[in-house]
């Protein structure tokens, strides 16, 4: 860990860069943390992808955002990913080193993916400005299942040095869980090194009081809700089937199913609702701006969470279960190893990947006992508001006054050694 922060400091605090090859407007991980930075007190430019009718500069809640001129083409091949990563990788660095001159960073944060975008921030790093990787994934697990034919020996052996000499050429490191940062100290990377700064909601963001509440089941009808990617990552064909399999079982339960977003996955997911002529139940609304998700939730009685289980998932954590049970929806998800961790008996309701049968068992479940319903409600709702980012954010601000060139510990502990602020930690390559 960076050393403890300690009495701030006189003087102005210096920006902080972040790079997130994202739409900042729909990354919520970028601006929570981007937000507290600016609530703490630093400017904060976030350089991001831009959308083709987005301008170039802005600004949201505080922080500054300048949009570099790539986009996302999401559901292409392998190899158009990696020029789109290398094209924003360059851009990005050389806007950044330009500002640099002007603005004198603090410290620059990269958020990940891809690992390798941490080295656009190399040559800042390299003139003395800390370097801070935030690992969102596990980037040589995500690989081989979302691009299978390219998965190889060779592939994964170079997911996995990209991935430690991205770590390498950072000051610090900060994951998502436990499971994750484990994972990289199993690989050898330093304990030390590693930090968890966990992907919860806010829970001042996720607010049942500030949209209209619906009733269980108000209408007569079951509203099942799920707001996230429609990538193969999560298996919304099992909730199709799932709904399939209710409406054949259960036809006096009145039941839809709402989808809030958008991926690669759509159009196969539309042709199985055809093809199980479910066109009147399930309802595609397209990817929402961050800031109405909540409101689309609060129009569900059930929010899911359904994930495959692999190799990749094996260290996930969905923050749509934080995000349903913050307003105060039941949830069901599927039965991950950081699942089980993290909720315990009688709050999420679970059920084995790929198990259409078990999942409308869980459902069944929810709807024909309110009793136990409303318990899980509360239960989980308690263990989201012990876990909101409004009790982990300040792990995650020490963290950058640790590593920030004039952050309280760096002032505190006087000017660092000039030789040491440009070596790579090359015993983590």
């Amino acid at each position: 860990m960076p050393r403890r922060p300690h009495r701030a400091t006189a003087g102005p605090r210096r920006p902080v860069a972040m790079l997130t090859h994202s739409y900042y407007e729909e990354d919520p991980r970028v601006r929570r943390e981007a937000e507290a930075l600016v609530a703490a007190g630093r400017d904060v430019d976030v350089y991001s992808l831009r959308r083709p009718d987005d301008p170039p500069v802005g600004e949201l809640d505080g922080v500054r955002i300048r949009r570099i001129d790539v986009q996302r083409h999401q559901g292409a091949g392998v190899a158009t990913y990696v020029r789109e990563y290398l094209a924003f990788l360059v851009r990005a660095g050389w806007a950044i080193s330009r500002a640099q001159r002007r603005r004198h960073y603090a410290l620059v944060q990269v958020h990940t993916m891809p690992d390798f975008l941490a080295f656009a921030g190399l040559p800042l790093r390299l003139a003395g400005v800390p370097l801070l990787i935030d690992l969102h994934e596990a980037m040589p697990e995500f690989f081989p299942i979302r691009f299978p034919r390219a998965a190889s020996p060779l592939a994964r052996r170079m997911l996995r040095l990209q991935e430690r000499m991205s770590i390498a050429v950072a000051n610090h490191a900060i994951t998502v869980n436990d499971a994750l940062r484990d994972r990289l100290v199993g690989l050898g990377i330093r304990p030390t090194k590693v930090s968890v700064v966990p992907n919860h909601p806010s829970l001042r963001r996720f607010d049942p009081a500030a949209v209209a509440d619906r009733a269980f089941m108000a209408d007569g009808t079951l509203r099942l809700v799920y707001a996230g990617a429609v990538t193969p990552v999560y298996e919304l064909d099992v909730v199709v089937e799932t709904v399939a399999r209710l409406a054949d079982r259960r036809p006096d339960l009145r039941i839809s199913f709402d989808i809030y977003g958008r991926g690669d996955s759509e159009d196969t997911l539309r042709a199985l609702v055809a093809a199980r002529d479910l066109g009147d139940r399930v309802v595609f609304h397209g990817r929402i701006p961050f800031e109405a998700v909540p409101a689309a939730i609060a129009t569900g009685d059930i929010g899911l969470a359904p994930t495959r289980l692999d190799s990749y998932t094996l260290f996930s954590l969905s923050t749509k279960i934080f995000e349903y049970a913050a307003m105060r929806r039941p949830v069901v998800a599927t039965r991950l190893p950081l699942v089980e961790r993290t909720f315990g008996e009688g709050t999420v309701a679970t059920y084995a990947a790929g198990d259409a049968a078990g999942f409308a068992a869980a459902i069944e479940n929810l709807v024909d006992h309110p009793v136990e319903r409303d318990a899980r409600v509360e239960a989980t709702h308690a263990r989201v508001v012990e876990l909101a980012w409004e009790r982990t954010v300040t792990g995650y601000l020490a963290v950058v006054e640790g590593v920030a060139a004039d952050g309280l510990s760096s002032a505190a502990a006087g000017p660092a050694d000039p030789a040491a602020s440009v070596q790579p930690d090359l015993e983590d390559a």
